[in-house]
């Protein structure tokens, strides 16, 4: 990180610049004892009592002492992606939450509070994409009574790492008692590579419905309730793949949803004695096609930072982040 202007190093940032990309130099904590200096580069989300946080694509939070300041500087937003489609963070945003739509919804300005009786995060968080028409501590606790109401935990669906994402938002949530659950990357990538791959498709199974045998493989609730159906059968033009193992649960299963250009893909899952034979390959090939047929151009999909057998799969079709999403569930005292 180049941080040295006219030869020596400089603080060139304010309290003004909260919400603007900065990247900063300070000393660590062990300097003292032979320690250095630490960099971090992210979203200034608030510069209070002497103590500056900043805000990491991945959505971690660094507190610094502004004591402890060497240099700093407002940086340009993160360079565009030079591989795969264009996407903006808004036009994802909306995407992906048409790919997952909830049974029950209500508008809280431009936030959309969300329910399907407990199934998913997705489908049971408030999506803040825009002002919500009243302050946030306000409509904080509008949301918190909203999933009271339905007897529901109160989650809020959030994004970092792109340029007019939530990183902000965040921060008010972890100072109003909000705290980050779950973290995920949304990747992105060309749609026609994946089609293109050398997949047997001939034993994967199109479907515009889920049928029970799907659902076997599908270990993401109890007992699959109407609310499950709902959620699964929604977006513009959805579609389920199959592959039949050895019994009545299939070896293998996806879930596509095509959406104008974009096509998303989910739920692909494998049986764990069936890995590394290509399966979820074929399911994501066979998927494409059909996307690609019907206009799509590219492809979307959620994968948890944790799981690293998916994100090797989908680093070799071309899949890179595009940004983050976090839940943050209102901490009870």
């Amino acid at each position: 990180m180049e941080i040295i202007g006219g030869g020596r190093l400089e603080v060139r940032i304010t309290g003004a610049d909260v919400g603007k990309r900065v990247s900063v130099r300070y000393v660590t904590e062990s300097a003292a004892a032979g320690g250095g200096f630490t960099d971090a580069v992210g979203v200034l989300t608030s510069w209070d009592n002497s103590v500056l946080l900043i805000t990491r694509k991945s959505g971690e939070s660094v507190r610094i002492a502004e004591s402890t300041l060497v240099a700093g500087k407002v940086v340009p937003a993160a360079p565009a992606r030079r591989r795969g489609p264009a996407a903006t963070f808004p036009e994802l945003a909306r995407v992906t939450a048409r790919a997952w739509q909830p049974v029950e919804s209500e508008a809280l300005g431009e936030w959309t509070l969300r329910a399907a009786d407990g199934f998913t995060r997705r489908a049971n968080s408030a999506l803040p994409l825009g002002d919500p028409g009243l302050p946030v501590a306000d409509a904080l606790r509008r949301v918190r009574a909203w999933y009271e109401d339905r007897k529901l935990p109160a989650y809020v669906q959030t994004a970092t790492g792109a340029e007019g994402a939530q990183e902000l938002l965040c921060a008010e949530l972890d100072r109003h008692g909000w705290r980050r659950e779950v973290s995920a990357e949304v990747r992105i990538a060309a749609l026609a590579p994946i089609g293109d791959l050398d997949a047997d498709v001939s034993a994967v199974r199109l479907s515009r419905t889920v049928d029970e045998t799907w659902l076997r493989r599908y270990q993401r609730f109890g007992e699959p309730g109407p609310a499950v159906r709902s959620v699964l059968t929604s977006g513009p033009s959805v579609w389920f793949a199959s592959v039949a193992g050895t019994g009545e649960v299939p070896a293998a299963i996806g879930r596509c949803v095509v959406d104008g250009r974009w096509a998303g893909f989910m739920a692909v899952e494998v049986d764990p004695d069936q890995r590394r034979r290509g399966l979820a390959t074929s399911v994501m090939t066979a998927l494409a096609r059909t996307a690609l047929d019907e206009g799509a151009s590219a492809a979307w999909l959620q994968v948890e930072a944790d799981n690293d057998g998916a994100r090797a799969l989908y680093d070799g079709m071309g899949f890179a982040p595009h940004h983050h999403y976090h839940h943050y569930r209102w901490a009870e005292a």
